[in-house]
């Protein structure tokens, strides 16, 4: 399966995360968000930037990840009706509680952007996320109507 993810060029070309707080994870956690389409990783950064930071360099990342590796799945039913919004003490806690256990390299998550659509989050620490590879990067370039 290819996974994309589109950063700043110098962090472009390594599978490597900054442990930053987000939505499914804690300080001090180390994952990487993905997604399984260019443009649901466009429409993340464009959420998550409020359009500030676009005229940088940007590179996406495709990431093949392993068919047969083992993926926890949620379930947006699975989710608080808030589970929208900024910050959601549950998804928060679901995405901890995977991380600090190690049981699934990959957390498979709904977007919050577009129904049906996921990202996935990789694990840097768990023993299987050595299969976990990048494949290349490709030049990205925002359209200037975004």
């Amino acid at each position: 399966m290819l996974l994309y993810r589109i950063v700043r060029e110098k962090h472009a070309y390594s599978l490597s995360a900054s442990g930053f707080r987000n939505r499914w994870n804690e300080d001090g956690q180390y994952v990487l968000y993905t997604s399984d389409s260019r443009s649901l990783a466009c429409l993340e950064n464009l959420v998550h930037r409020s359009n500030s930071g676009h005229n940088s360099l940007f590179r996406i990342m495709v990431i093949s990840m392993p068919d047969d590796l083992a993926v926890l799945e949620i379930a947006e039913e699975e989710l608080p009706k808030q589970w929208k919004t900024d910050f959601c003490e549950e998804c928060l806690q679901i995405g901890s509680k995977w991380y600090t256990r190690e049981e699934y390299p990959v957390l498979k998550v709904p977007t919050s952007i577009i129904p049906n659509e996921w990202n996935y989050i990789l694990n840097t620490r768990h023993r299987d996320f050595q299969k976990i590879s990048l494949l290349r990067t490709e030049e990205f370039v925002f359209d200037k109507r975004l």
